[in-house]
């Protein structure tokens, strides 16, 4: 800096008080922004300091697009829609192949019993739960960027998916139906989950086209996590008629969880103590369980597999004991092996659908976003989100082809997949391995995995109490919830109960995201999931609205020794200068803000009768004692101005100059002053009246109150 025309070396020690002049300091002629564009800028850049052309964009975004069409564009392009092709070469075989292996393989062992589990709460046979835990764990290793992620079936999504169906394909009232009629009822809501799937993934396909993975940033962490709290505790009321053994109908919509409560203690004298027995037992087992993982996971090599170990001694209890004939107690029956036949889900179902496969899309990108990014923080790498939206959006498209539901990333099985020591995306690979063998040979070990009593009242039983699924060629009860899936379902909640917990520290963090917790989850337990991250997202931007529009406009003093101007407030010590104000106003100019902000200059400044309407704002008793004849506006705080707000600041300009006070702007980024110069600034205010700096702003502001005096206009470098 000590190039610049008019530097030079600080007064000595007699010439100036220590206080105001360190000793040694160099000073500089103040900058405007157009002198520092003549010897900082681009040659070709114009002084009036307008805003790039839009053909000049246009072309460059053309020859962008351009040289993507080139070989080496070609290949950056498909490096950036695979995932693989970047880590892959990177990635450390003898370091990390190990952990990835044994973290797929305890994800995988997870995946059989949760995802037939969740196929319950999506009320679908469960051997498509398996169909779910298997293809998009596998689209998601080839297309995704997190790499600790893993995804499958989530309770949340199941549960909305669920009361989509139920409500898309309802049961008969009697609830006394035949084989074939069970068989077609199951077949026509695996049609409606498949088009669910089919229909969000086609949604995020959408946003990933127009590029709209920056919506992940509205998705505020209170909003996730009270979104996934709530849910938890719709899926544990749900569950409870499966636990007791109670034939109940599920409610749906608005007040469901109440309505399951009500319906569930005037139901409670029915109880099955079969399947209560079952229930508690399955529930002793399972929570001490999950507890055993978490106070030793530092100790345990991998963490112990409670659902597989209770599903499969239940299997073995129900077969040595005749539960099924003796008690009453359903089965699950035979998995069908294999992989049904791949058809694209009815498509004239598509519009009765939209409005279910929107929210559950946008859980689906929250969800996985921000489970992705928390762990990407964590181990220092980065995600792409509309990569994310990509990988997301194929996984449910080309799952649903294969009559899958909807699917995303899932809190317990990543932060299984992270504790067991899983790297990387190729730990989804032996996931996938694992569920495979269930489906081609181990499916039959399932077969007396005991289940509840059939929702609408009265079971087809038989044949071990299963009964033939014609095209599936299985051997299931029904699709009523089974009372250990159902247990299995309450054990992976856990995690989502226990994020409750940070409420008292968000409390004293922010009290305005302790209010967005509370909202939304209020919101998801009353109402229903979807209504409730609606709520949710609206509060959180209606909270970011409030906050601007109740920020305070400072006013600054000189700091004594420094070239730091800091608000009056903090300190008597800072110096005013008679006729000078400089004032900060730290928020973003739109129409929102444009009120308050001539309000607050008309306080400041005395003009019109602002000063008499709103004596209390801001600033020290004193602050307008002496008429305004030089104001500096600090724009470093405005980060962005609409149109609005751009006519408000040139109105300013225009009675300032009317009143016989000098403006001056300071520390406008190039897009607010590109906006101001549009609309029209520079035809009230001259080139010379904005400066890169409040500094350099408040040097010119002193010489022209003072211009006999000593030259106190320089800048300190």
């Amino acid at each position: 800096m000590s190039g610049l025309p008019g530097a030079g070396t600080s007064p000595g020690l007699g010439e100036a008080s220590d206080l105001k002049f360190p000793l040694g300091a160099k000073f500089r002629e103040p900058l405007t922004e157009a002198r520092f564009q003549r010897l900082f800028g681009d040659a070709e850049q114009a002084p009036e300091l307008l805003a790039e052309p839009r053909s000049s964009r246009l072309c460059r975004r053309w020859r962008r697009l351009a040289s993507a069409c080139s070989g080496p564009g070609a290949w950056r392009l498909l490096r950036a829609r695979l995932p693989p092709l970047r880590w892959l070469p990177h990635y450390r075989w003898r370091a990390w192949l190990l952990g990835d292996a044994v973290a797929g393989v305890t994800v995988g062992i997870v995946h059989v019993p949760q995802g037939m589990a969740f196929a319950l709460l999506t009320s679908v046979p469960p051997v498509f739960g398996l169909y779910t835990s298997f293809f998009p764990v596998l689209i998601y290793t080839l297309l995704g960027t997190g790499r600790h992620l893993s995804t499958g079936t989530f309770a949340v999504l199941s549960l909305m998916t669920g009361s989509a169906v139920e409500r898309l394909v309802p049961e008969p009232l009697g609830g006394n139906l035949s084989g074939i009629e069970r068989e077609q009822l199951d077949a026509q809501r695996v049609g409606s989950a498949a088009a669910l799937a089919f229909g969000s993934g086609a949604l995020m396909l959408g946003m990933f086209a127009l590029q709209l993975g920056v919506l992940s940033t509205f998705l505020s962490e209170p909003v996730v996590k009270a979104l996934t709290s709530g849910a938890a505790l719709h899926v544990l009321v749900s569950q409870l008629p499966s636990l007791l053994g109670l034939p109940l109908p599920r409610q749906i919509g608005c007040f469901s969880l109440f309505k399951t409560l009500a319906a569930v203690l005037t139901a409670l004298p029915r109880s099955s103590p079969a399947e209560l027995t079952i229930s508690a037992l399955s529930l002793a087992l399972l929570v001490p369980v999950k507890e055993l993982n978490v106070r030793f996971r530092d100790k345990l090599p991998t963490p112990i597999p409670g659902e597989i170990v209770m599903v499969l001694l239940a299997s073995v209890l129900c077969f040595t004991s005749s539960l099924d004939t003796r008690y009453n107690v359903q089965i699950v029956g035979l998995l069908p092996g294999g992989f049904p036949q791949p058809h694209l889900p009815d498509l004239a179902e598509l519009p009765r659908i939209l409005a279910d496969s929107l929210p559950i899309a946008l859980v689906t990108f929250a969800v996985s976003a921000s489970l992705a990014s928390i762990y990407a923080d964590k181990y220092s790498y980065t995600i792409d989100s509309n990569q994310e939206l990509l990988a997301h959006g194929i996984s449910n498209l080309i799952s649903s082809l294969f009559s899958c539901f909807p699917n995303s990333a899932t809190l317990a099985t990543t932060s299984l997949l992270v504790d067991a020591g899983g790297n990387t995306q190729l730990a989804g690979l032996f996931s996938c391995i694992v569920v495979l063998s269930v489906l081609l040979w181990l499916g039959p070990f399932f077969y007396y995995l005991p289940k509840v009593r059939n929702s609408g009242g009265m079971g087809v039983t038989g044949g071990g109490g299963g009964y033939i699924l014609g095209h599936w060629g299985s051997q299931l009860a029904s699709s009523a919830p089974k009372a250990v899936l159902a247990c299995i379902n309450i054990s992976s909640m856990r995690q989502m109960f226990f994020q409750m917990q940070e409420l008292p520290q968000l409390w004293r963090i922010s009290r305005m995201d302790f209010a967005v917790w509370m909202v939304t989850w209020v919101a998801v337990v009353i109402l229903s999931v979807d209504l409730g991250l609606a709520v949710g997202v609206v509060f959180s931007m209606m909270t970011v609205v409030c906050r601007t529009q109740r920020v305070q406009c400072l006013a600054l003093g000189l700091a004594e020794g420094t070239e730091l101007y800091r608000p009056l407030e903090e300190s008597h010590k800072l110096l005013k200068v008679p006729g000078l104000c400089i004032l900060r106003y730290p928020t973003p100019l739109y129409f929102g803000t444009r009120g308050q902000f001539r309000r607050i200059l008309e306080w400041h400044l005395g003009l019109g009768e602002g000063r008499k309407e709103t004596p209390k704002l801001d600033g020290p008793p004193d602050a307008v004692a002496e008429p305004v004849r030089v104001v500096v506006l600090d724009c470093s705080g405005i980060t962005f101005a609409d149109a609005a707000g751009a006519r408000e600041v040139v109105q300013l300009a225009r009675r300032c100059r009317d009143a016989g006070i000098h403006l001056l702007l300071a520390q406008c980024n190039a897009s607010v002053l590109g906006t101001l110069t549009q609309a029209g600034l520079l035809d009230r205010v001259t080139p010379e009246q904005l400066f890169v700096s409040v500094q350099d702003a408040a040097a010119h502001a002193l010489e022209r109150l003072e211009p006999t005096g000593p030259k106190t206009c320089t800048v300190w470098v």
